[in-house]
């Protein structure tokens, strides 16, 4: 029984190896595009049972476009 618990904890441990070997490379789900003028957030959600959500946005990198977007539109 020690023995087979050992074998068990060994191959568990192999085997999250592995999965992080192979995901180190693994490239993005969304591709990055080269916008000098834009950072590209990107929030990824996993609830565990099966549900989730992906969300990128586009950010201006100057501080003062950024501030723009909290201003309404009909403020003068």
């Amino acid at each position: 029984m020690n023995l087979f618990i050992a074998f068990l904890i060994i191959a568990i441990c192999a085997m999250t190896a592995l999965v992080a070997w192979v995901a180190r490379d693994r490239s993005p789900l969304v591709e990055e595009e080269d916008d000098p003028d834009h950072h590209v957030l990107r929030s990824d959600y996993q609830s565990g049972m099966g549900g989730g959500s992906v969300t990128t946005w586009k950010v201006p990198k100057d501080p003062d476009a950024y501030a723009r977007l909290f201003v309404p539109k009909d403020k003068d």
